[in-house]
């Protein structure tokens, strides 16, 4: 039995040495800055949530990630959790209350409640003329505005780690995360990659909130976060790609498991940031399944991962 059951991811925390080139390389993502002291900025998207990005200044590293809980009581339930913190109020802009604990590779997770919410930023969009809906925007001509993608909101990170089996269990175990897809490569028992979601019961949520890899590296692949549409995920990668400054790790194209459309890219430290669009949304119903890796860390249309993707981990 879980100590608490997350209900989604709040933010990834970075370290990064110039909070300037930070936040010059996420607004070209698509992010907005919502505040910044002289330690840290904290980037949002343009859901309600108040920040779903935060880099503090230093020495480029990976922190850590951040979940949701519903309340208190949870969180009371979690610092009995071993190695965890008391509740701390977070002294940070947008304020509310966390527990710490340390994942079994030393990153920190933070399970926080009561975070204050932001106007959601409105994003106008054409309707589109396709499947059963053909004439959805008859007589009107389909203009598409030139410039950064529109994040909504931040949908999972990706770990590597040797310590897979620990890891996994200590996200299921600590958090109530439950198995959306394990994927194994020659027999069932030898698993390489293990997709998680947030078990909400019957409310239904993104295929995968929490997805680790067995790999010898220890450290982040990526941060995910969903854009508006799927032309977002394209003009975001055109806008990106005009600057010639960025590294582009891998896309577009659409995964089999969780199904997003997809675009990689890395910030000036190597940190990978994804754009997506359309999930596959599961509930407890859904339960678990266990792929075969040539079936599943493939696209159903793009290139295959290039070794530079497959193989990051940012320490």
């Amino acid at each position: 039995m879980a100590y608490v059951k997350v209900t989604d991811i709040a933010y990834g925390r970075l370290r990064v040495p110039d909070l300037d080139v930070m936040e010059e390389f996420l607004t070209r993502f698509g992010m907005a800055r919502c505040e910044r002291t002289a330690n840290a900025l904290y980037m949002r998207g343009t859901d309600a949530a108040h920040h779903i990005h935060i880099s503090e200044k230093g020495d480029p590293k990976f922190v850590g990630l951040a979940y949701y809980v519903d309340s208190e009581d949870d969180l009371a339930r979690i610092a009995k959790a071993p190695g965890a913190t008391g509740i701390e109020t977070i002294d940070e802009p947008g304020g509310g209350k966390r527990v710490r604990l340390t994942e079994p590779n030393g990153y920190q997770v933070e399970v926080v409640t009561g975070i204050a919410s932001v106007k959601p930023i409105a994003v106008k969009r054409q309707k589109l003329n396709s499947g059963e809906v053909p004439i959805a925007r008859a007589g009107e001509l389909m203009r598409l505005p030139r410039g950064a993608a529109h994040v909504k909101r931040i949908g999972h990170g990706v770990m590597m780690t040797p310590r897979f089996k620990e890891t996994v269990a200590w996200f299921r175990d600590t958090l109530g995360m439950i198995c959306s897809d394990d994927v194994y490569v020659e027999n069932k028992d030898n698993l390489i990659g293990s997709f998680n979601r947030c078990d909400r019961g019957d409310r239904y949520v993104d295929h995968h909130v929490f997805f680790c890899l067995n790999h010898p590296k220890t450290g982040l692949n990526h941060l995910s976060f969903e854009v508006f549409d799927i032309d977002d995920v394209c003009m975001g990668h055109d806008y990106l790609k005009s600057f010639g400054k960025y590294e582009h790790m891998w896309g577009i194209g659409r995964h089999v498991l969780g199904s997003q459309v997809y675009d990689y890219w890395a910030d000036p430290w190597g940190h990978v940031h994804e754009h997506w669009a359309d999930s596959d949304r599961l509930n407890l119903a859904n339960g678990s399944n266990l792929v075969a890796a040539d079936e599943a860390l493939r696209s159903q249309w793009g290139e295959a991962p290039p070794e530079k993707f497959i193989n990051h981990a940012s320490p």
